[in-house]
């Protein structure tokens, strides 16, 4: 029971905004298809991945939702940096998450 409902809070507070702001990001990016694809593959593997841990590890789950609303932790760090798919959509982010840094 507590498990789902970390994944629902989960799913609510970061990976709902996440996959807008990741979509708005990439739509401004004039990204070549390539890594338009390999992102939205990135995506449709890790988001699955993400909800999982986030319901096995509800104390995790809780961690990173608060982390990322308050901005201690960098959304692109929920991205598997092994997989090769989610490269430009890490970089993007990376970008992103500076500019909004400075400004």
């Amino acid at each position: 029971m507590i498990a789902d409902v970390a994944a629902w809070i989960f799913t609510l507070f970061v990976v709902d905004p996440l996959q807008a702001e990741m979509q708005k990001t990439l739509e401004r990016a004039n990204l070549p298809i390539e890594a338009l694809q390999q992102s939205q593959q990135c995506l449709t593997m890790q988001v699955p991945r993400l909800i999982e841990k986030a319901g096995n590890e509800p104390g995790w789950a809780i961690a990173t939702a608060v982390g990322i609303s308050v901005g201690w932790t960098p959304p692109e760090q929920l991205l598997d940096a092994t997989d090769p798919t989610c490269g430009a959509l890490r970089g993007l982010m990376g970008a992103q998450s500076a500019r909004e840094a400075e400004g």
